[in-house]
């Protein structure tokens, strides 16, 4: 048994032979492979990196690729399935990135926007002052009590009763 570390050269006969093989294999197809890549993509840069990703899904499977009558074909076929799983990611992404946002119905805006106005308004006026500074203003506790000349903990007391206000008005009964 020999061993082998991935920078070494395998000391195996067969192993030697087999590499032999795909190495004049990749030098022979190499050229007419990148050629057709380059006809059929209209870039050279995409080609090149299909000709590589072929290449070595071949030399992955080489022992039972080698064996075959026509393994051009099979290396012809790998690089032209890579080419169209490209294509069909590149297609899916555009799709995503272009579709249109979900449409807003102005209606179901209002309504909300009227819904919340009127949570907001069941509350005591220090409650709502707390709620609209941390909440939709995005102010610390700290912030907000020094903008509403209180401790801390009584707007953490006003935002927590008006939290649960809100919750109280806006989430439907479950009985």
């Amino acid at each position: 048994m020999t061993e082998t570390t991935p920078l070494s050269v395998p000391r195996d006969l067969e192993t030697i032979a087999t590499s032999a093989d795909f190495e004049a294999f990749f030098h022979a197809q190499r050229p007419r492979l990148l050629g057709s890549m380059i006809l059929i993509t209209g870039s050279s840069f995409e080609a090149e990196d299909l000709v590589q990703e072929a290449f070595f899904k071949v030399w992955e499977r080489w022992d039972r690729v080698g064996a075959m009558d026509d393994p051009t074909g099979y290396l012809f076929r790998t690089a032209l399935n890579a080419h169209r799983s490209a294509y069909r990611r590149a297609v899916r992404a555009t799709r995503r990135a272009l579709a249109p946002p979900p449409a807003i119905d102005p209606f179901d805006a209002v309504a909300e926007r009227d819904e919340i106005l009127r949570a907001l308004g069941a509350m005591t006026p220090r409650q709502r002052a707390a709620v609209v500074l941390t909440e939709l203003h995005g102010y610390g506790v700290d912030e907000a009590a020094r903008a509403l000349r209180i401790r801390p903990g009584t707007v953490r007391v006003l935002v927590s009763k008006g939290r649960a206000s809100l919750r109280s008005r806006t989430e439907p009964d479950d009985e």
